[in-house]
């Protein structure tokens, strides 16, 4: 199974005609993702790679039944782009532009909160379900279809975690890169319950919500362990809020939790592929000790 997007994602691309999105639609197309629509404003009647172009998003939901979109807007008009897109009935948004301020997703998120229209990103490479659908911009040549599920919030760091899982012939139920911006759409407890309910497959909060409610393994990599407090270094560093959010911090919670961690991302291959191979039916377990007789 997968989570977010599958063979049922419906997608319309806001920004098509732009030079990111029709290079990125294109690659979705050729991976095999049902990209129905897309929009820009005084494009209407045009189409990109065969694909028709809308003026509108609600024009473009009621022609095709998209049901996700992806934005490749600039910056300055990605907040209106996700607002009309949930306005107009679409359950998912994926916004892959980076540099959208903070007081425009503060805007963004308020609303969402009204619509239910869930969110992922902005600033982020987006979603792909081995074999089913690609939004966004993780390459698809390094996936492989299987039982892993996968949440980060760096784009390049997931990469490199996905290709020494399929190095290692560990496939992927869906990876999902949630971008590092602060105010953002799904976080990682949201979507930590989607793979937990999925039948296939703040950290210190993240690692809390996985000691008391996760039933399936998880591995964790936390990433900024060089980074000086107080000082983001960019989408893997951490940022020190409250006196908590230090890498050592973060992974102290996750080994309370019973989390493995990480030293490097391909480490993560190695430690998934010792947790699968421990849930193999037959796998023999240690036996414990034998108790020393003691004298009375």
């Amino acid at each position: 199974m997968s989570i977010l997007v599958d063979k049922n994602t419906r997608l319309l691309v806001q920004g098509i005609t732009g030079r990111e999105g029709m290079f990125h639609t294109k690659n979705s197309i050729e991976y095999g993702t049902n990209v129905v629509a897309g929009m820009t404003p005084g494009r209407g009647g045009d189409q990109v790679l065969g694909v028709p172009v809308f003026d509108t998003v609600k024009e473009a939901v009621a022609k095709t039944g998209a049901n996700t979109s992806v934005i490749y807007v600039p910056a300055r008009g990605c907040a209106d782009a996700i607002l009309e897109a949930a306005d107009a009935g679409i359950q998912l948004v994926i916004c892959i532009t980076e540099g959208v301020p903070v007081i425009d997703m503060m805007r963004v998120t308020r609303r969402l909160s009204e619509t239910g229209t869930l969110l992922v990103g902005p600033n982020c490479p987006g979603l792909i379900s081995p074999g089913k659908s690609k939004v966004g911009i993780i390459p698809g040549n390094i996936c492989a279809p299987g039982p892993v599920g996968i949440v980060a919030r760096s784009g390049t760091l997931t990469y490199e975690v996905i290709h020494a899982l399929t190095q290692r012939k560990i496939g992927q139920s869906t990876c999902a890169g949630i971008g590092g911006d602060p105010v953002h759409g799904l976080g990682f407890i949201e979507v930590l319950e989607m793979f937990e309910s999925d039948p296939q497959t703040h950290e210190q909060k993240a690692a809390e919500y996985i000691k008391k409610h996760m039933t399936k393994p998880v591995v964790a990599f936390v990433a900024g362990q060089t980074a000086p407090p107080g000082k983001r270094m960019g989408h893997a560093g951490a940022i020190i809020e409250g006196g908590t959010g230090t890498a050592a911090e973060k992974i102290e919670a996750f080994k309370k939790a019973g989390v493995p961690v990480a030293r490097f991302p391909g480490e993560v291959a190695e430690l998934i592929a010792q947790k699968l191979a421990a849930k193999k039916p037959g796998t023999k377990k240690s036996k414990p000790a034998p108790k020393k007789k003691t004298r009375k």
